[in-house]
């Protein structure tokens, strides 16, 4: 226990203060005496006692208000450094105004003495702070084993910088170095550590310092480096880790000399969104907001984003027992405050959502309820059609009679030139939603995004089971590819897309290039520290019932312009004939009844003319180039 004078002033800090009083006296004294020295005359004491009691007085004030004694030397830096030196300037000028006005225009004082002052006080004071910290951080070292890890440091910038101050006083890792593709610093040294080379040095660089372990520290997008990085260090026989974002400090809690295992997300080739916070919490503050499909992936992250960002009610519609009982949970340990209704019921159900509607009087509905495995939807249409169109019928149709002002449609990409059940039901889902809310007083907000990584069903979370059992990892296609995002960053896309309260039609992401199936299968065995074709192999089964090559983020008679969110495209709906679509829901209604398959495809191909159901039909991606209000070339 450390001794104290008081509980708000320990005696550490009691002595901080008394070694600044000694260091400002003895600044102020010695300078005026060495000027009276190299003069060969003698210091006049009359007016000793009184100017150093008020350079004293006025240096701590100044000391004080700047600051200086919430710090502590274990930890002094750069930054503690200038607050002195700006504090020594601030103290300096304020004595020599109050000298010349009090102590008759400082008489005695040498001129050269007040100048050279805040230097000098800077230099008194600065000086045992560092030697302090790096007595201790010696202290530190001493007593870390010589077992460390042997790690090198990949970048030399800010980020890299930070890293290996951290990491100096862990006890785990021993840097080595750092490698950086910039000629102009090969061979310098940071913090005392050398940039060994370039990146393309790598191996050599890894071999001679016997490293074991890499950090990757790039600033800036490096996707496409991070990916050939992983692949290098997996034949290499290095684990490599990377340094967290800020956002991701805050948000996960990482320390500082934290290194955070390379994901999947990293390597997507692309910038993640970067959402407008304050627009959406401007949005949602205190609303009353509905979400069904609520116990699923986007469903869920939804709600949680939505909590976090201070709305004022959330009802949750969700069918799945668990599902629901599992995010109330999860909800009402982290929001224990949120006024939160949790339903269970199939959205579908007439009577149910219009009793909820009633109810709680929700303000946006966000409708995330739907399936969306294509191969199990190719084989089942009827159930495609109830779930995906009927049900979000009867939402968006009781959403628009109960006055709901936003009414959020979470689409797909598939809904682009569909050739699945998937595609077709989400696409007259969008007809649908449009023709209820027409001439209404709801806004309807379409977004449409591709797939969403590690959520139920995809392909991430069967190729890292796969992994598991010790492959093969099942890719369809040698060529296919797809868009992804994650569902933090889809859920973000939502609530963007909700802000551009000034825009109407069906919103897309930019989702950057598409990403080839099987690059992704070998960067995921990769990442699990294997070899792919070598420890886990890939297996090519055939394109599925219902499955493209390459997926469309818009059709191509849609006209679309990018909107205010530089990540975010509007696509202008086509025009539609909302009785034709009134007419097909009545028949799909009827068919689904009926349980006549041959109807439902039929009333499909009818109302959706670009609707061509095929296996592995071959589409280029359709990649918009942004031409503001205008269509694509």
């Amino acid at each position: 226990m450390k001794p104290v004078l008081s509980n708000h002033f320990p005696l550490s800090r009691a002595l901080v203060v008394l070694h600044d009083v000694l260091m400002v006296a003895i600044a102020w004294q010695g300078l005026i005496a060495l000027r009276y020295a190299s003069l060969g005359g003698s210091v006049p004491m009359h007016g000793f006692v009184p100017e150093t009691a008020l350079v004293v007085s006025v240096q701590l004030a100044v000391f004080w208000q700047m600051g200086l004694y919430r710090g502590l030397w274990r930890f002094a830096s750069l930054p503690d450094l200038k607050n002195i030196l700006f504090s020594s300037l601030a103290g300096g000028v304020l004595v020599a105004l109050l000298l010349f006005l009090f102590f008759d225009r400082a008489e005695g004082v040498p001129r050269v003495a007040m100048l050279l002052y805040p230097l000098g006080l800077t230099l008194l004071l600065g000086a045992p702070r560092v030697l302090y910290r790096t007595w201790k951080d010696g202290q530190s070292l001493r007593g870390v084993s010589t077992q460390r890890e042997r790690l090198l440091i990949l970048g030399a910038g800010p980020t890299a910088e930070s890293l290996a101050r951290d990491l100096q006083r862990s006890d785990r890792y021993q840097v080595v170095g750092f490698v950086d593709d910039d000629r102009s610093i090969q061979g310098a040294k940071i913090y005392g550590l050398p940039v060994l080379g370039r990146i393309d040095e790598l191996a050599r660089i890894a071999d001679e310092a016997a490293v074991t372990q890499v950090a990757i520290a790039l600033s800036g997008d490096h996707a496409e480096q991070l990916g050939r990085i992983a692949s290098q260090c997996e034949r290499l026989r290095l684990r490599f880790s990377r340094v967290p974002a800020p956002e991701e400090m805050l948000q996960e809690q990482w320390m500082h000399g934290g290194l955070k295992d390379v994901a999947i997300e990293d390597l997507l080739g692309r910038d993640p969104v970067l959402p407008d916070w304050e627009a959406i919490r401007q949005s949602l503050s205190g609303r009353s907001i509905m979400i069904t499909g609520a116990g699923g992936s986007i469903g869920s992250e939804l709600a949680r984003q939505c909590a976090a960002l201070g709305v004022g009610q959330l009802v949750l519609l969700e069918r799945s027992e668990l599902a629901l009982h599992e995010l109330q949970l999860d909800l009402r340990s982290r929001f224990p405050n949120l006024a939160t209704e949790f339903v269970l019921g199939d959205c579908g159900d007439d009577v149910l959502v219009r009793r909820v509607l009633a109810q709680w009087r929700p303000d946006e509905l966000f409708h995330a309820a739907a399936y969306k495995h294509v191969p199990l939807l190719e084989a089942q249409p009827r159930e495609a059609i109830r779930n995906n169109l009927l049900a979000t019928d009867v939402v968006a149709a009781a959403a628009a009679d109960a006055g709901v002002k936003t009414f959020v449609l979470i689409s797909t990409d598939k809904a682009v030139n569909s050739i699945n059940m998937l595609g077709a039901s989400k696409r007259l889902a969008e007809l649908a939603c449009l023709a209820r809310c027409e001439g209404t007083g709801t806004r309807l907000v379409t977004v449409r995004f591709g797939n969403v990584l590690d959520s139920a069903g995809s392909v991430v979370p069967l190729f890292r089971e796969q992994i598991r059992r010790g492959g093969p990892i099942t890719v369809t296609h040698p060529d296919v590819t797809r868009y992804f995002m994650t569902i933090p960053e889809a859920c973000q896309l939502i609530l963007q897309a909700n802000t551009l309260r000034d825009s109407l039609g069906i919103f897309t992401l930019d989702m950057g290039r598409p990403v080839l199936i099987r690059m992704l299968a070998e960067q995921m065995i990769r990442l699990a520290g294997y070899t792919p074709y070598r420890d886990i192999d890939i297996s090519y089964t055939g394109l599925r019932p219902g499955e493209k090559l390459h997926e469309e983020l818009f059709h191509a008679n849609e006209s679309y312009s990018q909107t205010i969110h530089p990540k975010i495209f509007l696509a202008e709906p086509q025009p539609v004939d909302l009785g034709m679509v009134d007419n097909a829901l009545k028949a799909l209604r009827a068919a689904v009844q009926r349980d006549d398959e041959p109807e439902i495809k039929r009333v499909i191909a009818e109302t959706i003319p670009e609707f061509a159901p095929a296996v592995g039909r071959v589409t280029g991606p359709f990649r918009p180039q942004v031409i503001r209000g205008g269509r694509t070339p």
